[in-house]
C-alpha cells in the first residue's frame, strides 16, 4: 500500500445498500412547531365544527328541547321556509355589495402607499389603518349618529336645500353598506399592499417611454399586477361582510336579516339550537364556494401571467 491509498474507515464509509437519512432533525422541528397550532385549530374549530354538525341533525321540540335523533328534518325545515331563503339571498347581497364598493374606496389608496417613496410613507399607512383601533361597536355608534334622521348628513342637505325630507339611511340595507364599506376598508388596504409584490415600476416607466397613455399603462400593466391583490382583498372583505353581526344588527335596526343575525336569534333568543346550527352549516357552504370561486380565480390569473412570460422569452 502506498501513501496517497486511503482506506475508509468502518466508521465515515456509508453502508451498502442502506439510503442515508437527511433532513430528519428539521423535519421533527417543523413538526414540533406545527403542533400547537395544529392543536389549538383542533380544538377551537374542528371539535366545535363536529358539534356544529351533530347539532344540525337534532330536531327542536316544544319550550326550548332538544330531540336528539339523526335527521335531515331540520334542514328541510329552514331549506322549505321563504323567510330563511331571503336571509341567506340578502346576506349574499350585502356581502357582494360592500365588496365592490370597499374595492372601489381602497384600490387608489393601497396603490397610492404601495407606490409612493415619501418619507411620510410610514405615518401615511398608520393612518390608513388607525380605524382598526377603535372597535367596530363604538365606529357602528358613530355611522348611526351620522345616517340617522337627525344625522350629519340630512342635516347638511337640509341646510344646502338640498332635500325636502330626510334621507332614510339608516335602519336598513343601505346604511348597513355605507357603515360596512368604511369598517372593512383597513383590512382591503392591508391584503392590496401585502398582494401588489409583482407592481414593478419599471415597466411603467417602459411602457411611458414607448409612447403608451397612462390610461393604457393603468389598463395593461398596472391593473393585471394587481389582480391578485385585489382578489385577496375581495375575498377577505366578502368573508368578513358575511359573518359580520354588530354592524347589520345596529344599522339595520332589526330590519336588515342576515345569517349572522338570524342564528344569533334563534339560539339566544328562541333557543332552537338545531335551526341555527342548520343556518350555521348553510352559511359554511356559502363561505366554501366563495373560496372556490376565488381558487378558480386565482388559477386563472396565474395560468394568464404564466403565459404572457412564456409568450414573451
Amino acid at each position: 500500500m502506498t501513501a496517497d491509498t486511503v482506506t475508509p474507515s468502518p466508521a465515515t464509509a456509508p453502508a451498502r445498500g442502506r439510503t442515508p437519512v437527511r433532513g430528519r432533525g428539521p423535519a421533527r422541528a417543523a413538526l414540533a412547531l406545527l403542533v400547537p397550532g395544529l392543536l389549538a385549530l383542533l380544538l377551537t374549530y374542528a371539535l366545535p365544527l363536529v358539534w356544529v354538525v351533530r347539532m344540525s341533525l337534532n330536531e327542536s321540540g316544544e319550550g326550548g328541547l332538544i330531540r336528539q335523533t339523526v335527521s335531515l328534518a331540520t334542514f328541510g325545515e329552514v331549506l322549505g321556509s321563504s323567510h330563511y331563503w331571503n336571509v341567506i339571498r340578502q346576506t349574499v347581497e350585502l356581502g357582494v355589495l360592500v365588496t365592490f364598493f370597499t374595492l372601489i374606496v381602497s384600490y387608489p389608496v393601497a396603490l397610492f402607499l404601495a407606490r409612493t417613496t415619501s418619507r411620510w410613507r410610514s405615518l401615511l399607512m398608520a393612518l390608513a389603518i388607525a380605524p382598526l383601533l377603535i372597535s367596530s361597536v363604538a365606529r357602528t355608534f358613530g355611522w348611526m349618529a351620522i345616517l340617522g334622521r337627525q344625522g350629519v348628513v340630512n342635516k347638511t342637505l337640509d341646510a344646502l336645500g338640498l332635500i325636502d325630507a330626510p334621507l332614510h339611511l339608516a335602519n336598513n340595507l343601505t346604511g348597513v353598506v355605507i357603515a360596512s364599506t368604511e369598517i372593512y376598508m383597513p383590512f382591503a388596504i392591508l391584503a392590496m399592499i401585502s398582494g401588489f409584490g409583482r407592481l414593478d415600476p419599471a415597466l411603467e416607466h417602459a411602457a411611458a417611454s414607448l409612447g403608451a397613455p397612462r390610461r393604457t399603462v393603468f389598463r395593461r400593466i398596472v391593473l393585471p399586477l394587481t389582480l391578485p391583490g385585489v382578489l385577496t382583498a375581495g375575498l377577505l372583505v366578502f368573508v368578513l361582510s358575511l359573518s359580520g353581526y354588530v354592524t347589520p344588527r345596529l344599522i339595520g335596526g332589526g330590519r336588515v336579516f342576515v345569517l349572522a343575525t338570524e342564528i344569533y336569534d334563534e339560539a339566544i333568543t328562541s333557543l332552537d339550537w338545531p335551526v341555527a346550527a342548520v343556518l350555521s352549516m348553510l352559511l359554511l357552504a356559502v363561505f366554501g364556494i366563495v373560496i372556490a370561486v376565488y381558487l378558480w380565480a386565482q388559477r386563472a390569473l396565474e395560468a394568464r401571467f404564466t403565459g404572457a412570460q412564456e409568450a414573451r422569452s
